[in-house]
């Protein structure tokens, strides 16, 4: 097994999570099997109980671990599926020496950072390691491991230290260190500067480890003078040094990696830069033909985004990439106007009217509204709002769990006339659950009590529109995240309204999918069909969502159903195969671009 460490110093959000899985894009386009870990220093078990404005959103896999959103990132880019054990944290490692000590297997002995935690760490990454994630047999060639934090953090001490021991463990031509670092440009003097990457590579190696390869973030790509000065002052070959720029979208980051000849260098490292099977130039032309679709397009599609995180755009990372997958696949350029459900209510009306008719007014000027899943009642009434207009207006509409939740519930109220309708988790002693707590929850632990993971959904409607986008497939796997679910003893008044439940569980009494057969597409899904879209192989509510918003739905499913659906990276929208993404050699170049694909939001909406 041969391992890749990326490392952050400076500054955090750096990209480190995108630089990671690019590297993996890259080795295995050279014929690598991939898999990866990342390790987060916090003491959490999990990051199931954090807030998403605290660390963004909670990834869900499909064995139900509740991780880190860089491992949705890793999902994405190679196409493989991790397992909670791919998130190593300090709660977790502590947790099992403990347990370890509690049985007495240390001994007597007393228990110690040094060894007992290093030793726990490096024992953890090797097992993990084995595990194969891309549905083939045996382990993978090469493990990518992203460590979280910035070098320097206290709380990455111990993990720094394991790291330190185990890139000596398994010894030269099987370790790879990989630092991301930041070099700035000052606007007064226009100069690139290396000095914060020269601290933090000398705190690395102060630290015990020292990097094979620099990856630099910049505005701009590094000129050769500076290249020389980091390859001086850090130790690290000039060839070895690499620019992460602007770009115009994630998706030009392997290309990056690829021109510097990145994978060339890693290979050198870990010995097999001479191994017959493993390609020194990478195939990346799927890759290429998706970048170069994307800047190509030119038609938008407006999504309104009704939720209560919309400050903080990685609360929702998951759903905003399957929305650019689908759009992609649609061709069209997406754009999500951010829209605080809060805003939408009547006591904003009078609070703030000037953020009331701004909200209203970007919900009414979508093409589509998607309302995401969510915890706790702030917000849930302007999410009702939401889905009211969408339902009168017959405009498109997704819900996803508390937004398919909510249809249910505005649904009761407004066509069934049950004004008190609600759900327990906020009205505990309403007359008319609509919405009630799972049985096998707990109200007293928070933490990994959900219905979580992978579950099988059965259509029971054979021609409506969610099925048809699956491909009329019997039944289908998503990933689910929720306490609460529609009260089955409810369904049959639901459906004599007119409100199709065409997805249910293998039991039939949890209800997995809704419909309004006669609306141009109201579809609410108690799972998260985000956690497992892929650029390849979008989702297909997701589609259905962006083809409805474009007008182009009955097309699209007339395409699901004769199975004649053309991937996104084969065509352009005039019909031609894309052959460059260059510009001057170089991935084109965006100016207020984030390389690490993150979006920022405004008053137009939200750009990549």
């Amino acid at each position: 097994m041969k391992y890749v460490l990326v490392t952050g110093g400076v500054v955090s959000g750096l990209g480190k999570g995108v630089t990671a899985s690019s590297i993996g894009v890259v080795l295995k386009a050279c014929g690598l099997r991939i898999t990866s870990i990342k390790i987060d220093p916090y003491l959490n078990t999990d990051a199931g109980t954090m807030s998403p404005f605290e660390h963004g959103e909670v990834f869900v896999l499909d064995d139900g671990g509740e991780v880190d959103l860089d491992l949705g990132n890793y999902e994405r880019f190679l196409d493989i599926k991790l397992t909670r054990d791919n998130n190593i944290t300090t709660g977790k490692i502590y947790q099992s020496v403990i347990d370890k000590e509690r049985k007495g297997e240390y001994l007597g002995k007393t228990v110690q950072v040094v060894p007992h935690i290093t030793n726990a760490i490096q024992e953890w990454i090797e097992r993990v390691a084995m595990i194969p994630v891309d549905g083939k047999e045996g382990p993978a060639d090469v493990c990518v491991i992203e460590l979280g934090g910035t070098i320097g953090d206290i709380e990455s001490m111990p993990f720094i230290e394991a790291l330190g021991q185990f890139s000596y463990r398994v010894g030269p031509g099987n370790f790879c260190l990989v630092h991301v670092s930041l070099v700035p440009v000052l606007n007064v003097v226009g100069e690139q500067k290396t000095k914060p990457t020269q601290h933090s590579v000398r705190g690395l190696r102060g630290l015990g480890l020292t990097p094979n390869i620099l990856a630099c973030r910049s505005t701009k790509e590094l000129e050769d003078n500076v290249k020389e000065k980091l390859s001086q002052f850090c130790h690290v070959p000039a060839a070895n040094i690499v620019t992460l720029y602007d770009v115009s979208n994630i998706w030009c980051i392997p290309l990056l990696l690829r021109d510097q000849k990145a994978h060339e260098a890693i290979l050198k490292v870990l010995n097999l830069d001479r191994v017959e099977s493993i390609a020194l130039e990478p195939k990346l032309d799927e890759w290429v033909a998706r970048a170069t679709i994307f800047d190509a397009l030119q038609d938008t599609v407006r999504i309104a985004m009704v939720g209560k995180y919309t400050g903080l755009s990685d609360s929702y990372l998951s759903v905003l990439k399957a929305l650019l997958h689908a759009s992609v696949d649609c061709r069209r350029k997406l754009v999500v106007d951010w829209v605080a459900s809060t805003d939408l209510e009547d006591s904003t009306a009078i609070e703030a009217p000037d953020a009331y008719k701004a909200a209203w007014d970007l919900l009414k000027g979508a093409d589509g509204i998607l309302v995401p899943g969510g915890f706790g009642d702030r917000g849930v009434q302007g999410k009702i709002l939401a889905a009211k207009y969408a339902r009168e207006k017959n405009v498109p509409y997704l819900g996803i769990c508390l937004g398919m939740q909510i249809a249910v519930v505005e649904f009761a109220r407004h066509v069934m006339n049950l004004t008190d309708a609600n759900s327990t988790e906020f009205d505990p002693d309403t007359k008319t659950p609509c919405v009630i707590f799972m049985p096998e929850g707990s109200k007293t632990h928070m933490g990994a009590t959900m219905r979580l993971g992978s579950r099988r959904t059965f259509f029971k409607v054979a021609d409506c529109k969610s099925a048809k986008l699956y491909g009329n497939v019997t039944y289908v796997d998503e990933r689910h995240r929720h306490r609460y679910e529609v009260n089955p003893d409810m369904v049959p008044e639901f459906e004599n309204a007119g409100l199709q439940f065409v997805g249910k569980d293998d039991t039939g009494r949890r209800m997995e999918i809704i419909e309004i057969p006669n609306h141009r597409y109201f579809v609410g899904a108690q799972f998260h069909p985000e956690f497992k879209s892929r650029p390849s192989k979008p989702s297909p509510l997701f589609v259905g969502l962006v083809a409805a918003a474009s007008g182009q739905l009955d097309r699209v499913l007339q395409d699901c159903c004769n199975g004649h659906v053309v991937p996104a990276k084969h065509i352009l929208s005039n019909g031609s195969y894309p052959s460059i993404v260059h510009q001057n050699g170089h991935p084109k170049k965006l100016a207020n671009g984030l390389s690490n694909g993150t979006y920022y939001a405004n008053g137009n909406g939200v750009h990549a």
